[in-house]
């Protein structure tokens, strides 16, 4: 199927979507009037949401190198996000070029993008879904034409879990972990409400109103969500704590956003 037999998609741009809001906070242009009002006010609560952002998407560029340097050629990147400054595929196949890469979200103008982004890039593809339907997104024709669960690959949560606050995130994950082989890995990075809990809450209740609500959760949480996994050092970090590439420079009293890697035994 080509970009022009695509069906239309409501991108449903009257409603806050924390991709798009996450675009924002990263400087990005692929955002509207709703996600900007919201991440306004998330801002107004909390002004290190932009640094926040930037030393998440720098620990994934981290774990992913790692993982390439490790022998991992596949990837699941589930919440993906929209396309900005070098995603897993750029990272990964900078390094492997025959390293395979799979993007599931559930923001339909996630699809829109990555279809653009990625089309005639047979190693990578996009599937639209919702990371609450794990055995969902195992099942998938595009995820099963890419992904062989039976080698090693690399599923990535990178604030993601923080958007399924009536579920227990490791119920997400076991499947996941399930289905991996021995030497499987699981990256995470998730705000939590260990510090600065009451800017935390209120940038909680400005995504609750812009209908995309959001929980942070403490360390012990997130521990749970690597129950059969090894966890590789450091541990779980503040973001730019984990394997930084130099000189630890911004406030970590600011940084609210736990990062960590495990490997399935």
């Amino acid at each position: 199927m080509t970009n022009e037999d695509q069906p239309a998609i409501d991108l449903k741009v009257d409603v806050a979507h924390p991709a798009r809001m996450y675009d924002y906070y990263l400087g990005g242009k692929d955002n509207y009037e709703a996600d900007r009002a919201a991440a306004e006010a998330a801002l107004a609560a909390a002004p290190e949401l932009r640094a926040i952002a930037r030393e998440n998407r720098a620990f994934l560029h981290r774990a992913v190198r790692h993982l390439v340097d490790s022998g991992v050629r596949q990837f699941l990147d589930l919440g993906a996000g929209l396309p900005t400054q070098r995603n897993v595929h750029e990272v990964a196949q900078e390094i492997a070029p025959e390293t395979r890469v799979v993007y599931v979200d559930s923001d339909p103008i996630v699809l829109v993008h990555a279809r653009a982004l990625l089309n005639g890039l047979g190693r990578t593809a996009v599937v639209q879904a919702d990371v609450r339907e794990p055995e969902r997104i195992l099942a998938d024709e595009q995820v099963r034409s890419l992904i062989d669960f039976d080698q090693p690959l690399a599923v990535m949560l990178v604030s993601v879990l923080q958007f399924v606050p009536d579920r227990e995130p490791e119920d997400i994950v076991a499947p996941l972990r399930d289905a991996m082989p021995s030497g499987g890995y699981l990256v995470v990075s998730h705000p939590t409400q260990d510090f600065r809990t009451s800017q935390v809450n209120e940038v909680a209740s400005t995504y609750t109103r812009a209908k995309a609500p959001a929980v942070a959760r403490r360390k012990s949480e997130i521990e749970r969500i690597f129950d059969g996994f090894e966890v590789l050092e450091p541990g779980i970090v503040q973001t730019p704590l984990w394997r930084p590439d130099g000189p630890v420079t911004p406030n970590l009293d600011l940084i609210w956003m736990y990062g960590a890697v495990g490997r399935k035994p």
